[in-house]
């Protein structure tokens, strides 16, 4: 008896060094050590010049490489050490969560104060952004913990492939494409319904039809010349992608570019914002910039958005693994509730949270996406699986009806940038944990 109580005693104790050793290399990430196609996270502790330190962000720098989408070959040296067979992941697994959420805490904790507006992040930016030609590697780095508000409209043409690196091209490239927008738009949108098909007929309404219910409790979006931007903008994609043609949500997906690039034009506060305030040229380019950035966007998720929707259905299943492999109580009262993770979290992949958390922390958040570029649809595994288990408690305690209302009006109408960075920092520690062991999300 004795034997077997001293086999277990011995098989946690190497539980616990295991997870210890993971969670010493995650914070070695943390503190910026080098790890071939990880995140590289490091907490800053440049004054915020004043700032209330409420709504900081921690300053996240992500180092890619030319293996990230893939599995490192690289051999890790003794605190390089990268958890990967599967009986590991599993017993990891049983191990309380609260580990991984006490140094989450801990992380963000140490890191409020540092913000993507302090003066060391800004001379990065514009170090990088100076260049003849943009290194992106450093830009997605600079870029994942956030962009300086003057600076994220330029940031987020060069992430997204819409602008080019070098410095010479990118007016000309600019011109021309914003050109091309608007002879798409004479050629398919400024022409009278008899020259349209009844498919294109039942698009352009349905797009109208949901235009004004686009963010609907942020009033910039019920102008009137906003709207007919928005439809403008979607009737343009979805003639231009047949594929897919116009999907509900994708609309939701326009309004961060829109907010962004129309800020090149309109100062202070969106509540304050007039589009009449703009000339026809400036709305043009607005348009133009926000098509083609919503194009370069959904390039990466196409089957997000044809028949079925498979491509969110795939990512869906990954979630309801991963959230068993996370928070296995979690699981089973959802699962025992006879709740599917379709009928919650397919908004969220068809939307991106948009419509889940507060209009103002959405740029915020898009920095992050952006910058994890091809990744992208893979790192929304977690960054989800981290959002939902913000409310592990509570989850448990919900019967089906409960639960539903509750994921439908998720409490998030007070959250800061403080409980944003910490779902980012959650998503961070369990990628680098689980990522180079698919065997988790198998199906």
């Amino acid at each position: 008896m004795s034997n077997h109580h001293n086999q277990q005693d011995q098989r946690n104790g190497i539980l616990d060094s295991t997870f210890n050793q993971t969670l010493r290399t995650v914070q070695g990430l943390l503190k910026g050590r080098s790890m071939p196609g990880k995140i590289l996270l490091s907490p800053r502790s440049d004054p915020v010049d004043g700032s209330n330190t409420k709504d900081s962000s921690p300053s996240y720098r992500r180092s890619f490489s030319h293996n990230d989408a893939g599995t490192s070959d690289h051999t890790y040296g003794a605190d390089e050490e990268e958890v990967q067979s599967p009986t590991i992941i599993a017993n990891l697994n049983r191990l309380s969560i609260s580990h991984v959420e006490r140094s989450s805490k801990e992380f963000c904790k140490s890191t409020i104060g540092a913000r993507s507006t302090d003066s060391a992040r800004v001379m990065k930016f514009t170090k990088v952004l100076s260049g003849t030609t943009v290194i992106l590697d450093k830009l997605r780095e600079l870029a994942w913990s956030g962009v300086p508000d003057d600076m994220r409209p330029t940031v987020w043409r060069l992430l997204l492939g819409y602008a080019p690196p070098n410095s010479d091209r990118r007016e000309g490239v600019l011109r021309r494409k914003r050109l091309e927008y608007l002879e798409c738009i004479s050629q398919y949108y400024d022409i009278p319904d008899t020259d349209r098909s009844d498919d294109e007929i039942n698009m352009r309404r349905q797009i109208v039809v949901d235009c004004p219910r686009t963010v609907p409790d942020v009033p910039f979006f019920q102008q009137q010349q906003v709207q007919k931007s928005l439809e403008r903008i979607l009737y343009a994609w979805a003639i231009r992608h047949p594929a897919s043609g116009y999907v509900q949500g994708i609309n939701d997906l326009v309004t961060p570019f829109l907010v962004v690039f129309l800020s090149e034009y309109l100062e202070g506060s969106i509540d304050n914002w007039s589009m009449s305030d703009l000339s026809s040229d400036q709305i043009n380019n607005v348009e133009a910039d926000c098509y083609w950035c919503l194009s370069k966007l959904l390039d990466g998720m196409q089957d997000h958005y044809t028949f079925a929707q498979p491509g969110i259905q795939r990512l869906v299943f990954k979630l309801k693994e991963l959230v068993r492999r996370i928070d296995e109580p979690v699981s089973r009262h959802v699962e025992d509730q006879g709740l599917e993770f379709l009928q919650f979290a397919f908004r969220w992949f068809n939307c991106l949270l948009i419509r889940e958390i507060p209009f103002h922390l959405i740029t915020r958040l898009w920095d992050t996406y952006l910058a994890e570029g091809d990744a992208l649809p893979d790192f929304l595994v977690y960054i989800f699986a981290s959002f939902l288990l913000t409310w592990s408690d509570n989850l448990q305690k919900l019967d089906f009806q409960e639960l539903v209302i509750f994921l439908q009006h998720l409490p998030t109408q007070n959250w800061t940038h403080q409980e944003l960075e910490m779902v980012l920092s959650r998503a961070f520690m369990w990628h680098s944990m689980f990522n180079n062991s698919p065997s988790h999300l198998a199906s």
